[in-house]
């Protein structure tokens, strides 16, 4: 899979992504890191990548413009330290298959995960 790991998650996730096969940039390395929201979604977009941001607009612009894409996973409920952001996002991972996860918001917590198919209505 392809992810664009936003400025509120740790670059260590992309990292981590990385070594696990999948192809993922960080913002911040590919000089998006006082970039709009808007510019990110299409930045994403246009590279087939799905978004993990921890920032609520990302799922409001989604909504607004009914879009179908780009996929984001949005860590919610509170600030999380880097492994804990690595163990909730292994547990997606291991229970979303990719092409749900490339067309939804999976919106995770510490006790659960929920995914919203897009565009929402």
């Amino acid at each position: 899979m392809k992810f664009l790991v936003d400025m509120p998650v740790s670059p260590q996730l992309a990292k981590w992504l990385n070594e696990k096969g999948h192809d993922a940039v960080h913002a911040s390395d590919i000089g998006l890191y006082k970039t709009k929201d808007k510019d990110i979604l299409n930045e994403a977009r246009k590279h087939e990548r799905i978004i993990i941001t921890a920032d609520l607009d990302f799922p409001q612009l989604l909504t607004i413009s009914r879009s179908k894409d780009p996929g984001i996973i949005l860590f919610r409920g509170g600030n999380y330290n880097e492994q804990e952001m690595l163990d909730l996002l292994k547990r997606v991972l291991d229970n979303i298959k990719e092409e749900k996860i490339s067309n939804s918001i999976v919106v995770v917590d510490k006790y659960r995960i929920r995914r919203c198919p897009l565009p929402i209505e």
